[in-house]
């Protein structure tokens, strides 16, 4: 159970998530350094990939963001870092909450037996 694609997908979906959360913490503590250009994380396409073929196990890719800079260089918009750090955030409670009934369905199996 502990290797299941459910399993598998979620831990992945969590570590993509992570990785996601230090992005944005990155892109907000350097908002004002001239040339910084954000980074965007992506794990969604390679996990739904990854669990129809039936593995689960995929990878985050970190690139640049592609969005308008200002005039000293920097693309980072707070607003878009903010409502994309509480979807994150969202997402990340969700699988955490999902690996943890998982693992509650696996004691209460192994109490029965």
């Amino acid at each position: 159970m502990l290797d299941s694609v459910v399993t598998v997908a979620l831990t992945s979906a969590l570590n993509g998530l992570s990785e996601r959360q230090r992005a944005i913490a990155d892109n907000i503590s350097n908002v004002n350094t001239p040339g910084y250009r954000a980074k965007r994380v992506q794990f969604e396409d390679a996990l739904a990939a990854s669990v129809r073929a039936g593995s689960g196990a995929a990878a985050a890719t970190t690139g640049l963001s592609m969005e308008p800079t200002q005039l000293n260089g920097n693309n980072v918009n707070l607003d878009t870092e903010t409502l994309s750090n509480i979807e994150t955030t969202l997402r990340y409670q969700f699988a955490a909450q999902a690996v943890n009934g998982e693992f509650t369905a696996m004691r209460t199996v192994l109490k029965a037996n």
